[in-house]
């Protein structure tokens, strides 16, 4: 436990010396809500889902997800291979730090980032467009830990099966850009053809956004939404055991 705390506080050191990392993570999906939340300020489709809550209702949890996936598919991986590359990772085997505390702080932190950015989100939401805070705060917690832990697991994953940071880099942000279009955070899923629906509900932003909007917006908690993400998380978290090198 001493081992982890240590390290996590040198991981969130190490986080406030990489910009472009927290303009990414913090920056990007602000932008987004302030100005698609404008552009789909009225919907009929989200009109007929949120039942007395504005559209900005059912944005503000989906791109809460949106900032878990910028964690788990860039920030996180790309700082693992860098590791990698750089030995840090060897030093850290050879200082005896365990695979757990190297998971575990990563966890930690990336929970951190996401609170931050989260709680930034729905400032701006608030302010600007008046969206109104998560009916079953409860659920909503629950659901935004097993989100955030999933895309931590698949930041690991990433990090343990690609050999180098750029490439990380490059594959993280197809992969982001695209749950961003074919998720349900930049327009309801909906509106798109039923063949995009269909890759939007086999990615798994899809589920953390159904699984955060609920809660948010009154509408209990979606167990099987709930479930797939822990499932993947569960999964990831394995495989990234398995296959985690040190070199």
């Amino acid at each position: 436990m001493k081992m982890l705390l240590r390290l996590t506080w040198v991981e969130i050191k190490l986080l406030t010396r990489e910009p472009l990392t927290l303009i990414f993570t913090f920056g990007l999906p602000l932008l987004i809500l302030l100005v698609l939340g404008g552009i789909f300020r009225t919907s009929d489709v989200l009109d007929d889902v949120l039942v007395g809550r504005q559209p900005i209702d059912w944005y503000v949890p989906a791109y809460m997800g949106l900032v878990t996936a910028s964690i788990g598919l860039i920030s996180l991986p790309v700082h693992l291979a860098s590791y990698r590359e750089r030995g840090v990772l060897r030093r850290f085997r050879a200082s005896g730090v365990s695979e757990l505390s190297v998971f575990g702080s990563q966890l930690l932190v990336s929970l951190g980032i996401a609170l931050i950015g989260s709680g930034l989100l729905y400032l701006l939401g608030a302010l600007v467009y008046g969206a109104a805070p998560p009916l079953d705060p409860l659920r909503f917690v629950l659901a935004f830990i097993v989100s955030v832990a999933m895309f931590a697991a698949i930041g690991i994953l990433l990090a343990a099966v690609i050999p180098t940071a750029r490439a990380v880099q490059g594959l993280g942000l197809i992969l982001w850009f695209v749950m961003l279009f074919v998720s349900g955070t930049s327009s309801p899923l909906q509106l798109l053809p039923v063949w995009l629906q269909r890759v939007g509900q086999a990615l798994p932003l899809y589920h953390v956004v159904q699984a955060l909007e609920r809660p948010w917006n009154g509408r209990g908690t979606d167990l099987v939404h709930l479930s797939i993400v822990a499932a993947v998380c569960v999964g990831a978290s394995l495989l990234a055991a398995r296959l985690f090198r040190w070199d």
